[in-house]
């Protein structure tokens, strides 16, 4: 049997022998007494790396990001409850994570908050600054300060036969354009600006998307919502389908959005990738939350006891 896998304890539990592939080449291959998680990063990135995540540099202020009461029903059988009575706030420069198993509502929340893209009879307030803001489409999101990147990058994040420049500025179009029409010098101007920001690794910005590496691809994602000048985002599964290195260039450039005073939401099927980067931990189960734990407090055992647990946990 054959394994292809970026979860590394599932290669090293499993594997008789692990071949490593980097830049289209065969690297090497481990015999199982030479197989570890740091022995196959070296291979992978090709060179040790010695922290999974950046150091977190936390400078956190006030509450600046609000949902209160928020309850959100399935967009087709609308007696069926998907998010009930969800509390959430965010501060500033902080980032939070949503911790669930499969089908706990995770994304289901997100996506209704940014511009109530999923689900009926949403009911509930969101608040930005302590004002109530309206989120009740997504161009109102967006001009709002929210942002939302996709679980799926290939089929929602991005455009597989448009180009770096063009998927950039998809989500910003009224920034690079007059009256209709797209000023293409502009459109250059800050696709350049953001392949120089997010150290994005293609030939040019007219390379089409689709050749470029899944670590690349949501490097472009990340670009596409950071040129709307979000103050709010919610990353769904960031690291998704990236080998660890990228994972490690994905993970800085979250640290620097959140020093930079941003409001982030991470959502995570990965634990080990929750409790490295995140301040504070919600868990959820069926729809609600279930518990809110510190990072200092938090690990995987007590994480996974909340997300399986049916009643709310006040912690």
């Amino acid at each position: 049997s054959i394994i292809i896998s970026h979860k590394l304890n599932e290669i090293v539990d499993i594997s008789d022998k692990i071949t490593i592939l980097r830049d289209g080449k065969t690297i090497e291959t481990l015999e199982k007494e030479d197989i570890s998680e740091d022995r196959i990063i070296r291979g992978m990135v090709g060179r040790d790396l010695t922290n999974r995540y950046p150091e977190r540099k936390a400078n956190i202020g006030d509450v600046y990001f609000e949902v209160k009461d928020w309850n959100v029903h399935h967009p087709i059988d609308s007696n069926r409850v998907v998010n009930k009575n969800l509390n959430l706030t965010i501060r500033r420069g902080e980032i939070i994570g949503i911790a669930g198993l499969m089908g706990a509502g995770r994304t289901e929340f997100a996506m209704s908050v940014f511009g109530r893209s999923y689900g009926s009879q949403i009911t509930g307030k969101v608040y930005k600054d302590g004002q109530e803001i309206s989120v009740k489409d997504v161009p109102t999101a967006i001009k709002n300060g929210l942002a939302y990147v996709s679980e799926d990058r290939k089929s929602l994040g991005l455009n597989l036969i448009m180009d770096v420049r063009e998927n950039t500025t998809l989500a910003s179009l009224e920034k690079v354009s007059k009256n209709g029409i797209l000023d293409k010098e502009k459109e250059i101007t800050i696709a350049e600006e953001y392949r120089r920001k997010m150290r994005t690794k293609t030939s040019s910005i007219s390379q089409n998307i689709a050749s470029l590496s899944g670590g690349n691809q949501q490097k472009v994602v990340l670009s596409k919502w950071l040129a709307t000048e979000p103050e709010i985002l919610f990353l769904d599964e960031p690291t998704r389908g990236i080998d660890v290195g990228a994972k490690y260039e994905i993970y800085t450039i979250i640290e620097e959005m959140a020093a930079e005073g941003k409001c982030i939401c991470i959502i995570s099927s990965e634990l080990p990738e929750i409790l490295g980067m995140c301040d504070r931990i919600y868990t959820m189960n069926d729809g609600h939350f279930t518990g809110e734990v510190m990072r200092e407090d938090a690990d995987q055992e007590s994480l996974m006891n909340l997300m399986t647990t049916e009643k709310e946990r006040v912690m």
